[in-house]
């Protein structure tokens, strides 16, 4: 990482407002660029990056991370309200205030790996503002709960595709970006190979088990999550790479994209990405029905 492009980013985040040591902050840029490139790229590429980050959000969330109290009020003083709005536009009874409450333990970082309390903050990368990764977060933790937490992996990372979730209908530049994904998604998904393609549809269309995946496919439960993450992955990359080549957008306009698709609590509908046009490519014929 380029010293000098770290430090204004650290000055345009306010970062010093808590302060955040300069190493950590650096350390949670690095993995925010690692996430987002194949292969380090040229300064250029990196300057535009960076410049496309929630540097503020950043620095709060490494804040947060690092445990430094006067952040943790800031956090609980702003992002209260948003995580309470967004459990009640989920479940209106009341029954995701209850999921974005335990949100805190994670994000605070009450277990333990290696020695080091490990906070969910280091998830953030800065690709989408902090209000909307925290929203996705809860959407997925609800999901978990409903489901009884068997299906879903935690979320590895900020604008994970299982945490994809739809854009507000009142915002017309949201809605042209979650047409535009869902476009480049299902040509991504069709020019897969069959069997990622079928572990695909298994998974979001059928709404199987990962442990019912296995046994159709002669896998076992731990191979066929792992084989369903890598063609998350690929999507990701792919997807990237089609709006960067194929659209003309420049990082930021990639990121604005896929913060457009998460945006609003509610999950994103796989089924309709993975429905009748795949399997008509898949089959010659229309079976979705």
């Amino acid at each position: 990482m380029d010293e000098t492009l770290v430090a204004e980013l650290y000055r345009r985040g306010r970062a010093d407002r808590w302060p955040v040591p300069l190493a950590a902050f650096a350390a949670l840029v690095t993995l925010s660029v690692q996430r987002a490139f194949d292969e380090p790229p040229d300064r250029q590429r990196l300057t535009r990056y960076l410049e496309s980050l929630h540097a503020e959000d950043l620095a709060l969330a490494c804040a947060c991370a690092e445990g430094i109290d006067s952040a943790w009020d800031d956090f609980i003083r702003e992002y209260r309200p948003v995580l309470y709005r967004a459990a009640d536009a989920i479940d209106p009874s009341g029954g995701a205030r209850e999921v974005a409450d335990s949100l805190y333990g994670e994000l605070f970082g009450l277990g333990v790996r290696d020695g080091e309390r490990h906070s969910h903050f280091r998830y953030f990368h800065g690709r989408s503002s902090l209000a909307t990764w925290l929203r996705a977060v809860l959407s997925q933790r609800y999901v978990d709960r409903l489901r009884g937490g068997a299906r879903h992996e935690p979320l590895p990372a900020d604008e994970a595709p299982g945490a994809i979730v739809a854009a507000p209908a009142n915002d017309p530049a949201a809605l042209e970006y979650v047409v535009l994904m869902q476009q480049v998604v299902a040509d991504v998904v069709a020019a897969l190979p069959p069997r990622d393609r079928l572990l695909l549809r298994l998974y979001y269309s059928q709404d199987l088990t990962l442990a019912q995946i296995g046994r159709l496919v002669g896998e076992h439960e731990a191979t066929a999550s792992r084989n369903l993450a890598r063609t998350r992955r690929a999507i990701r990359t792919k997807v990237e790479a089609e709006l960067r080549d194929r659209h003309g957008m420049t990082e930021a306009e990639i990121a604005e994209c896929f913060a457009a698709v998460l945006e609003d609590p509610g999950p994103f509908d796989m089924a309709a990405v993975l429905g009748s046009e795949v399997m008509r490519k898949e089959t010659g014929g229309d079976r979705s029905k």
